[in-house]
């Protein structure tokens, strides 16, 4: 009876790392400067999906650490900039953001990740728009 009830822990510890599905994934950003002529239109990889968490019924007892849920977040990753078109002389018209090159569940780090619900609202464009067909690379 114990070898069953082994095997089904190592199952279930076996399946809840599976389930976790967290993988870079293909997003378009709009960069909308407010000097610049031209809304960019940016194709990238940002990282989403599921993560497996567990809710303590404990919770009044517990840290505030101990309560914090794992997200998909970054594992590695890269800046790009791009140069937004459009842009007067006084204006930089360089723009950086992260391209996601692999992902892991784990606790959000704001110095990288934006770590609230719903934190873009509004993803279009006010101007025309244009899309990124190269730039530099940081």
């Amino acid at each position: 009876m114990s070898a069953i009830v082994l095997l089904s822990v190592i199952f279930a510890l076996a399946f809840g790392q599976a389930a976790s599905f967290c993988i870079p994934t293909e997003y378009t950003m709009y960069v909308d400067r407010r000097e610049c002529a031209y809304c960019l239109a940016i194709n990238t990889t940002i990282c989403a999906g599921y993560c497996m968490t567990r809710d303590i019924n404990g919770k009044l007892f517990l840290s505030k650490y101990a309560l914090s849920q794992d997200v998909c977040t970054y594992r590695d990753f890269i800046y790009r900039t791009v140069e937004i078109p459009g842009c007067p002389r006084h204006v930089a018209p360089y723009f950086s953001y992260p391209v996601a090159i692999s992902c892991q569940c784990g606790k959000c780090n704001t110095d990288y990740s934006d770590c609230t619900h719903e934190a873009v609202k509004t993803n279009y464009c006010t101007k025309p728009q244009t899309f990124y067909l190269g730039g530099f690379s940081a």
